[in-house]
C-alpha cells in the first residue's frame, strides 16, 4: 500500500523491528557511578584489613569460593534465564578470566613481589588513557579532544594523590611486570565486555566469572603460599564486605555501566578511586591526607567532569 507523503496516519506504518533499537538502560543506572566509586574505593581499605590475617592469593580464592557458594543455591532454585548460544558462555568466561583471574591475581602477585602500593596504583591509573587509545579500534568509540583533556587532567590528579600518600618505588622487576599485567587485564576486560557483552542475568554472569576466577586462584594459592588464614572477627568482616559489596554489587555495576555506556567514560571513574580511597582511609583508618593530595583530588574531579560531559557524538 502506498502511503501519502502528507497527512498520513503513522499507525499504518509497520512496527519497528525489535532487534533494531538498543536496549534501554535501567533507571537505577544513574546512581551506579557514585555507588560503584564508594564500594570499589572502600574495598581497598577493607582488603588492607583482611590481608593482615591471610595470605593474598589464599584470601582471594576464599573470596571467590564464597561468591560461588552464595550464587549456587540461587541459580538452582530461582532458575534465571541462561544464555542460549555457546558463544555467550565463552564471552562470560573470557571476561571472568581477564577481570577476576587476570586483574586481581596480577595485583596480588605484584604486591607479593615487592611492588609498592603507590607504584601499583600509579600504573593502574593509566587504564583510562589506555582505554582511550584502544577504544576507537576495538569498541568503535570516538574520543574527542575535550575528553582527551579530561583524561590527561584525571591521570595527573590521580598521580598527585598517589605520590603524596605513598612511595612509588619499584623494588622488583617481576613486581613491575605483574603490575603491567594487571593494567592490561582490566583494560582488556573492559573493552571485551563493551564489544561482546550481552544482557545476561547478573547471577548467571557472576557465577561464570567467579567460577573461572576460583579455578585460577585456588591452584595458585596452593602453589605459591602456605595458605595461612587466621579466623578472626576482622577477617570475617573484611571477607563479608568484599564478597557482598565488591564481588557481587560493584562488579555488576561496572559491567552494566560498560554495557550501556562508552568504555572510555566509564573507565575514567578510576581516576577518582585514589582520592576516594584516601578519604575513606582517613575516616576508617585515621590515615592523614598530605597537602599535595588535595589539589590532586581537584584535578581528578575536573578531569572526570570533562570526560563525562564531553560533547555527545552524532548519529553513526
Amino acid at each position: 500500500m502506498k502511503i501519502p507523503q502528507k497527512g498520513y496516519d503513522r499507525s499504518l506504518l509497520p512496527p519497528p523491528r525489535p532487534d533494531m533499537p538498543p536496549a534501554a538502560p535501567p533507571a537505577w543506572l544513574k546512581a551506579a557511578p557514585a555507588l560503584f566509586l564508594l564500594l570499589w574505593s572502600s574495598g581497598f581499605v577493607v582488603l588492607k584489613v583482611g590481608l593482615a590475617y591471610a595470605d593474598p592469593m589464599t584470601f582471594l580464592a576464599l573470596r571467590y569460593a564464597c561468591v560461588v557458594l552464595i550464587l549456587a543455591p540461587f541459580l538452582l532454585f530461582a532458575r534465571p534465564p541462561l544464555p542460549r548460544a555457546a558463544a555467550a558462555w565463552g564471552h562470560l568466561a573470557m571476561v571472568g578470566l581477564l577481570l577476576q583471574a587476570g586483574y586481581f591475581c596480577f595485583t596480588y602477585l605484584s604486591l607479593k613481589q615487592g611492588m609498592s602500593a603507590g607504584g601499583l596504583a600509579l600504573i593502574a591509573s593509566l587504564q583510562p588513557i589506555l582505554i582511550g587509545l584502544l577504544a576507537p579500534a576495538i569498541a568503535h568509540e570516538r574520543v574527542d579532544a575535550r575528553r582527551w583533556a579530561g583524561l590527561g587532567l584525571g591521570v595527573s590528579g590521580a598521580a598527585l594523590v598517589i605520590v603524596a600518600k605513598a612511595s612509588v618505588d619499584v623494588l622488583s622487576p617481576l613486581g613491575l611486570l605483574f603490575a603491567i599485567g594487571a593494567l592490561l587485564s582490566i583494560t582488556g576486560g573492559t573493552l571485551y565486555e563493551k564489544r561482546y557483552g550481552a544482557e545476561t542475568h547478573p547471577a548467571v554472569s557472576n557465577m561464570v566469572q567467579y567460577a573461572v576466577g576460583l579455578a585460577v586462584t585456588a591452584p595458585l594459592a596452593f602453589w605459591l603460599e602456605p595458605m595461612r588464614i587466621e579466623w578472626t572477627g576482622a577477617l570475617w568482616a573484611s571477607l563479608v564486605y568484599l564478597v557482598l559489596c565488591n564481588s557481587l554489587v560493584a562488579i555488576t555495576l561496572l559491567l552494566t555501566m560498560i554495557r550501556h555506556g562508552e568504555a572510555s567514560r566509564v573507565s575514567a571513574l578510576f581516576f577518582l578511586v585514589p582520592p576516594c580511597t584516601a578519604l575513606i582511609a582517613l575516616a576508617v583508618l585515621d590515615e592523614a591526607i598530605p597537602a599535595l593530595a588535595w589539589p590532586g583530588m581537584a584535578l581528578a574531579a575536573l578531569g572526570i567532569l570533562l570526560v563525562t560531559r564531553a560533547r555527545k557524538a552524532g548519529p553513526r
